[in-house]
């Protein structure tokens, strides 16, 4: 089966979740990569052959066509060449974007959605509803029950929408924490969604009781600054540290000597929330146990007092009393992070998570071909 992923930007470092539909998925797969009218071929030099593009800029310039006609074509071009089978679109306004590009394919598409293209408010305004991907699109993905109920709302016709939460990549499931430091581990992108400051506003109520206790934060974005100085205001320099954006490798060593993962997602004032966050299936599958919110897909695979504990969102003091049972009893921490480990390797490993997309990409390449044979 030959496949075309089609994605907004190449590698982006908080995007592992695609990285893990190019590199795992069988068959041929072409990535192609940017926004419209910019859109290329990664591993090529061009869509299409040096002759072809300077016929398709003199159509342009005869027709009158606008710039994106040559990229359009070109990709056009490229998906014919290619002998592709099925479109895998990543982020449902890519796929709004995307529309004329992928009908005049002819091609069957499956459009994934993963979090902020199903909740904030202006995306989806912007994007009619997703009126025009519901009709073209085959399959629609679905990353938590919470996702699935509202593309359902937008109107998604029900006999579309799949259900398939992401898998961890396999080097967490061989984490084996030791529980040797005092410390906590957050990593993501600082932005509303995420409330990292909530996080910090809740170890501030028990550092003090925890002196020698740390809180770790990883990653990048607006709400650094804001952050930085929540931490100062609070004085709490020697005990919380930033730590930019982190390898997987690294990230794996903080895991593996920390008492537990944290994370204070919530529905931010645009609308914005999370699919299932990566970060926390990673740290469960690595046998940390997780304390964060009642937030989108977080309780579909956390369950609350057995592979983890969740507070409601805004909640601080809830987070804080959860990060205090855990640096009260290290055996309870690891008991949690036992039952989260096997939790996952039972339930949302990353084989279960690509089957289940090859799946839908194979009943959805199946479907054309019988439907046009």
């Amino acid at each position: 089966m030959n496949i075309a992923i089609f994605t907004p930007s190449q590698n982006p470092y908080s995007e592992t979740f695609i990285q893990a539909h190019k590199n795992y998925l069988k068959g041929q797969v072409f990535y192609y990569y940017g926004g419209r009218g910019r859109i290329r071929l990664e591993a090529a030099n061009s869509l299409v052959s040096k002759w072809a593009l300077l016929r398709l800029r003199l159509v342009r310039k005869i027709k009158k066509y606008s710039f994106s006609y040559i990229n359009e074509e070109a990709v056009l071009a490229s998906l014919k060449e290619k002998n592709i089978d099925v479109v895998l679109v990543e982020y449902g306004t890519h796929a709004f974007n995307m529309k004329d590009v992928l009908v005049k394919s002819g091609l069957p598409v499956v459009v994934h959605f993963h979090g902020y293209d199903a909740s904030v408010h202006t995306a989806i305004k912007a994007c009619n509803d997703y009126k025009d991907v519901f009709n073209y699109a085959t399959k629609i993905v679905a990353v938590s029950t919470k996702m699935k109920q509202m593309l359902l709302g937008l109107g998604c016709p029900k006999e579309k929408l799949v259900y398939n939460v992401y898998g961890p990549q396999p080097e967490f499931e061989a984490v084996t924490p030791t529980f040797a430091k005092k410390q906590f581990i957050g990593i993501g992108r600082f932005t509303d969604k995420k409330a990292p400051y909530y996080t910090i506003m809740a170890f501030n109520e028990i550092a003090h009781k925890h002196p020698d206790a740390h809180l770790l934060l990883a990653g990048s974005g607006s709400l650094m600054n804001v952050c930085v100085n929540l931490v100062k205001q609070y004085q709490l320099e020697k005990q919380v540290q930033f730590l930019g954006v982190v390898t997987p490798e690294a990230y794996r060593v903080l895991l593996s000597e920390s008492l537990g993962f944290v994370q204070h997602s919530i529905v931010a004032a645009s609308g914005d929330m999370e699919g299932t966050p990566l970060a926390v299936l990673e740290a469960s599958v690595s046998g940390l146990p997780v304390i964060a919110t009642k937030h989108a897909g977080i309780p579909d695979v956390i369950i609350d007092g057995e592979t983890g504990l969740l507070c409601e969102e805004h909640d601080v003091h809830g987070m804080a009393n959860n990060m205090l049972q855990l640096m009260d009893d290290v055996e309870y921490a690891k008991k949690l992070g036992t039952s989260g480990k096997q939790h996952i390797l039972r339930n949302y490993n990353i084989k279960r998570h690509i089957e289940s997309l090859q799946n839908i990409l194979k009943e959805t390449a199946d479907y054309k071909h019988t439907a046009t044979s």
